[in-house]
């Protein structure tokens, strides 16, 4: 099955202007990108401030989240991400959502409308599980169901 993936940023990031990819440095996020990158499919970054980042695409270290923001902010955020998807995201039949509720509550309509399966492994748990659940997790944990 062709799948895409999708992270959210970090709130630790290195110093200077770095590939998205390389500028964020939290483990939860490292650990997402090591398991995604073992099988290979594509994978994109939810950022609070840029929306849809492909990984190898240089950005400056910034501080902004999704976080405590008001939903009138978040559905303008995903309405941003979701023309961004129109251009970037490749064809798929699945996309898996490694992120907390912030970074892709307001997306579910288009995602659903958009890939015949939306998987968010991590949905049940509370966000300060992410990490913890991720340094378990394996490809076949990550993986569509």
């Amino acid at each position: 099955m062709d799948c895409v993936f999708l992270v959210s940023c970090g709130k630790n990031k290195k110093e200077s202007s770095a590939r998205a990819k390389d500028l964020y440095v939290s483990s939860r996020f490292r650990i997402a990108r090591k398991l995604i990158e073992s099988i290979g499919f594509p994978w994109f970054i939810l950022s609070a401030k840029h929306g849809l980042l492909p990984p190898d695409k240089v950005i400056e270290p910034y501080d902004q989240t999704l976080k405590g923001k008001p939903v009138s902010e978040h559905k303008a955020w995903a309405e941003k991400v979701t023309k961004q998807m129109d251009s970037l995201l490749p064809p798929a039949e699945a996309i898996v959502i490694l992120a907390g509720k912030d970074y892709y509550e307001c997306l579910m309509p288009y995602l659903k409308g958009r890939f015949a399966n939306v998987t968010i492994p991590m949905e049940e748990l509370g966000e300060y599980k992410h990490s913890d659940w991720l340094k378990s997790a394996n490809v076949k944990d990550i993986m569509p169901r």
